[in-house]
């Protein structure tokens, strides 16, 4: 059985699931928060070390004013709570992306990633403001500043994700088959699983489904 290190999952289908439930997009973002719970518990279960959450794109800054308000809004509220627990739990948090939000919102950012920096029983990676390109670019352009030589390595370590292992897996739910601009570096052999379920559809048992078909599947990365 192949060893899970890393989670990687694109939560899609929030949106859609609030206007066909409620009429609301909003709703569907706070309703994607539980599953966001629940993806936890199960990574804790079965002793993920690593989960990546997309959760706000650097193209998400075209949507509603509103909408975004109302996800930073969600944000705060989410870190406010679970800080504290994850600090309990030994869970650390880390941001991928530019901290580019309220002062309010990047204190909370860097307060929660401060006080849960030394946990290591679960590293949850919230992709925030982040967009694989400008990632890359952002890397190669340190890389020449610094007159160093660009190898596959040197520019690994001045990713975001400097130091966490690629992903075994990604998933995506919403039943959208693209990678949206995600860890495009890191997933050179991430074993890529799309669910027709909307993010906040997603429950338990897909996951461990998902999680059983990874570990039985053959990974020969490019051997025979």
């Amino acid at each position: 059985m192949n060893p899970l290190n890393h989670v990687a999952i694109i939560m899609d289908g929030n949106g859609r699931w609030g206007l066909k439930k409620y009429n609301s997009r909003n709703k569907g973002h706070r309703a994607g928060l539980d599953t966001v719970e629940k993806v936890i518990r199960i990574s804790i279960k079965h002793k993920i070390k690593y989960l990546t959450l997309y959760a706000f794109s650097t193209e998400n800054w075209r949507r509603p004013k509103t909408e975004i308000n109302y996800l930073f809004s969600l944000l705060e509220n989410f870190l406010k709570v679970k800080s504290k627990q994850f600090q309990k739990n030994n869970i650390k948090l880390k941001i991928l992306g530019e901290k580019k939000f309220s002062k309010k919102l990047n204190n909370l950012l860097i307060k929660s990633e401060k006080i849960t920096k030394n946990n290591d029983k679960l590293q949850i990676n919230l992709a925030l403001n982040y967009g694989s390109k400008k990632e890359i670019v952002n890397a190669v352009s340190k890389i020449k500043n610094k007159k160093l030589k660009i190898t596959e390595k040197c520019i690994a370590n001045y990713l975001y994700t400097k130091n966490i292992p690629d992903p075994d897996m990604l998933i995506r739910t919403g039943n959208t088959t693209r990678l949206s601009n995600f860890l495009l570096w890191q997933i050179s052999y991430t074993e890529i699983f799309f669910s027709k379920k909307l993010w906040p559809d997603f429950n338990e048992a897909d996951f461990i489904k998902l999680i059983n078909k990874f570990k039985k599947i053959k990974r020969n990365y490019g051997e025979v």
